[in-house]
């Protein structure tokens, strides 16, 4: 890896083309270094998480109202929608759309966190899309993915949006559409012009992520999609876009993030240099934001010392800087606390989560969320005695380089009536690559026939594991075999719109 500086030029400087980052960028998507076996063995693991999550959410609103909305650019094909036949097939940046959105809405897939915050994961249904629109090959897809992974990952490494109050996806987008790039084998020319319109219309701000979250927390990552595989569509046109994006006197890092004072340090991997950022990804056993795995275990182990819960005074979480002001009371937001909160909002609230994971042992993506389960009187009570504070050797853990330092855990305190305390702490999940049980392909399976059991039959479920098994050999046109359907009419309709 190499690390690139990447800081706000003049206009009259001129900066030359080979000097941009998204040059860079678009030139590591254009190197056609083959794609490692391991790499290869996780991507297929990733393919089976989003599959898991999307169809555990097929039915859910705001993945009936984008399937609606796809549906309506049903006459230029080519791309499946999940739970739907591949018999019927949608404009690739629709697909994007309605796949990506059925991924995000549990909250359930992948992440990596560093400098900012993402769920890699998301580059898969734009890049799928196209990928069957096009009749590309199942390598062809692997490579793809293994770009936006890298892509994605090594700017959430260098560059942080958050502090600027800015969402994930900024980064997502141009990860995607050089994800495409590759996918199809485009020049590093049309890719670079495709990375700096992705990355022009994909700056958002955090509102998405902040207060009373909505659905568009789900619909974001496929908004990016859509907009990536629309920028490549213009860039192969021959069309260009502002530039340069990053480095430019009214570019984003001079006016949406650190100013023209600012200089980040991107990590890219030298020419020839294999694309391997998916292995420091991660996925998640729970239905929760990330920065809760690890202390849902915790509350798991924890709960085997507690006698009698109603005999609790006070928890506090001694965690990172993220966690505390992310999903922790150093948020401010009152929602967090609200019994009446949306799932979205619930599932950004680690006091909320700690205490249901504390009370039943147990982490549902449905019935932890439910109404009925966040009102209990017993639940509120313990709720609202659980309070976050940043510990900045937790903080330090978080950002470090060295993945055996790197934590995204905390320390927990519970006080009891009688003056006595209880406490643990745990840095990585179980399921971490560094935790008690790192997830595996087996683990992987078990969580797609749990989350899609009794939606899609047992043929269906076999059909498309044994698929995304053979991912390597699969032939051009024969990646409709990556959908997974429903049975007949089990699909909610959408309500009419404009499309």
């Amino acid at each position: 890896m190499k690390l690139h500086d990447v800081r706000v030029h003049p206009s009259k400087s001129l900066l030359k083309r080979e000097d941009q980052l998204a040059w860079k960028l678009a030139g590591v998507a254009a190197d056609k270094v083959a794609v490692e076996t391991d790499v290869t063995a996780m991507i297929i693991n990733r393919i089976i998480d989003n599959a898991s999550v999307a169809i555990a959410s097929i039915n859910r609103a705001p993945i009936v109202a984008a399937r609606g909305a796809a549906l309506g650019h049903s006459k230029h094909g080519g791309a499946m929608l999940f739970g739907l036949p591949a018999s019927k097939t949608v404009s690739p940046e629709w697909a994007a759309w309605a796949n990506g959105t059925a991924v995000r809405e549990l909250d359930y897939h992948d992440t990596f966190l560093a400098a900012d915050y993402s769920h890699p994961g998301d580059n898969i249904p734009p890049i799928l899309a196209v990928a069957q629109s096009m009749q590309c090959n199942g390598r062809d897809l692997i490579r793809g993915i293994a770009t936006g992974y890298e892509i994605q990952i090594d700017l959430v490494r260098a560059i942080c949006l958050h502090e600027w109050k800015k969402d994930h996806i900024a980064h997502l987008a141009p990860a995607q559409a050089a994800g495409v790039g590759t996918l199809l084998g485009l020049k590093q020319e049309v890719i670079y012009q495709a990375v700096q319109q992705a990355v022009h219309v994909s700056f958002t701000t955090r509102q998405s992520r902040k207060g009373e979250i909505s659905s568009w927390k789900a619909f974001a990552p496929a908004h990016a999609g859509k907009l990536a595989i629309e920028a490549v569509d213009r860039a192969m046109r021959g069309e260009g876009a502002p530039s340069p994006i990053y480095e430019g006197e009214d570019s984003v890092i001079a006016w949406m993030l650190g100013g023209k004072d600012a200089v980040y340090q991107v990590p890219l991997p030298d020419e020839g240099e294999a694309k391997r950022a998916i292995m420091d990804s991660y996925t998640k056993e729970h239905s929760a934001e990330y920065q809760s795995q690890a202390l849902i275990d915790l509350a798991f182990r924890m709960r085997e010392k507690i006698e009698n819960f109603g005999a609790i005074t006070k928890i506090t979480i001694h965690t990172s800087h993220h966690t505390h002001y992310v999903i922790g009371t150093g948020a401010n937001d009152p929602q967090k606390m609200d019994p009446t909160a949306s799932r979205e909002t619930l599932d950004h609230s680690i006091m909320y989560i700690f205490a249901v994971a504390l009370q039943d042992g147990r982490w549902h993506h449905v019935d932890s969320y439910a109404p009925e389960r966040a009102q209990r009187a017993d639940t509120v009570a313990l709720w609202h005695k659980i309070e976050t504070c940043e510990d900045l050797e937790w903080t330090r853990r978080y950002h470090a380089i060295d993945p055996n330092e790197k934590a995204f855990g905390g320390r927990v305190e519970i006080h009891f009536k009688d003056g006595s305390t209880l406490t643990d702490e745990m840095a990585v999940a179980n399921a971490h690559s560094l935790g008690a049980k790192p997830f595996a392909r087996e683990d992987y399976i078990r969580k797609f026939e749990t989350l899609t059991g009794g939606i899609i039959s047992a043929r269906e479920s076999a059909r498309f594991l044994e698929a995304v098994q053979e991912l390597p050999k699969l032939p051009a046109g024969a990646l409709d075999r990556l959908n997974v359907a429903l049975p007949a009419d089990a699909l909610t309709e959408s309500v009419a719109g404009i499309f």
